[in-house]
């Protein structure tokens, strides 16, 4: 005879208790929330805006000591309908929770800076729906770089900090005319600031002569704006790397001045770096460089291209790349506030 068995739904844990969207739209329920979400829940709610989808353990080391205290937070934000959350199919294992602003998130950003939440072409369907994304991991690969150097800069006497850090969105609305690149970042070090863009091949684009085709238009946005901007490009492996240069040594070479485009890559299995997700160490590999030391450290790179000028010694987000117009907010500040004590952990 077959054991008496519990019923399917006492299988899973209780799912937390969460207001129906319009109940959370109210502004009783965001009234309730004022005296609630701290400067870092904020914060938080403006880069899932910027960046779209953050995992657990970027959000944990974005902004919070540990994965423990992230997870309670997260689920009491949960709860509250400031953020939404999935967790997408793989085919071994188990992939961490990812994040996306739900709808007191949405108004809580709009409000803040005095628009109403249709201003933020905000929508809850879209925004849960990049779980379905074909470039989920594309996204979450380019937010884990930065999420690196957010982390590093969080440690105690840090060598230098994250000072901006621009979407695929806010890049495509900015220079979408004539490039698209993956992200846009600033790192501050010894007084001194680099700037890049990012290109983060997964080694999808086949073949390597479609990235090296971007080129172009990284030339064309110097000679329009007269900034060189260096492009760093991360490949997944070293044989992707070897690949992407030639094409890229290629690229550069057709141009009338190969100087507007200073380029550097590196790969996620460089066995020299003990960390192989930090951008910051000794693995940039510049294009086109016959002397000297082969990698070199982040905070490097400018010492070798004569004709990046130097940004500001003490910046402001966005004095040199203003924020774009057409309704956006302006990015939000890479580095989170610290939390004024231990409770809001």
């Amino acid at each position: 005879m077959a054991p008496d068995l519990p019923p399917q739904q006492a299988l899973r844990g209780p799912r937390p208790h969460r207001p129906t969207p319009r109940t959370a739209a109210t502004g009783d329920h965001l009234a309730r929330l004022a005296s609630h979400l701290t400067p870092r829940d904020r914060w938080l709610a403006r880069m899932l805006y910027e960046h779209h989808v953050l995992t657990t353990h970027q959000i944990a080391a974005l902004a919070w000591s540990s994965k423990r205290a992230a997870n309670l937070r997260l689920l009491q934000l949960y709860k509250w309908r400031v953020v939404d959350r999935f967790r997408p199919f793989v085919t071994s294992g188990s992939a961490p929770m990812h994040y996306v602003l739900d709808i007191v998130g949405a108004a809580t950003v709009a409000h803040e800076h005095g628009l109403d939440v249709r201003d933020l072409n905000y929508r809850h369907d879209r925004a849960i729906g990049i779980a379905h994304s074909l470039r989920l991991a594309h996204t979450i690969g380019v937010n884990t770089f930065f999420t690196a150097l957010v982390a590093l800069g969080r440690r105690p006497h840090a060598p230098g900090h994250l000072t901006a850090w621009w979407s695929e969105t806010r890049c495509a609305q900015h220079f979408g005319d004539i490039i698209r690149p993956d992200a846009y970042g600033r790192w501050l070090e010894d007084h001194r600031e680099l700037e890049w863009f990012l290109e983060f091949d997964r080694g999808t684009e086949r073949p390597a002569s479609r990235l090296a085709a971007r080129i172009t238009g990284y030339a064309q946005l110097a000679t329009t704006t007269g900034i060189i901007t260096p492009v760093l490009v991360w490949l997944p492996s070293a044989r992707r790397e070897a690949s992407v240069r030639r094409a890229l040594a290629d690229a550069v070479g057709s141009l009338a001045d190969p100087s507007l485009v200073p380029l550097a890559t590196t790969s996620a299995d460089l066995m020299a770096c003990a960390d192989r997700t930090d951008p910051a160490v000794a693995r940039w590999l510049p294009l086109r460089r016959r002397n000297g030391p082969g990698r070199l450290r982040l905070a490097e790179l400018h010492r070798i291209w004569d004709r990046v000028l130097p940004l500001p010694e003490s910046p402001t987000v966005g004095t040199k790349r203003p924020a774009p117009s057409g309704g956006r907010l302006p990015p939000p500040d890479p580095m989170p506030p610290r939390p004024p004590d231990a409770t809001t952990e």
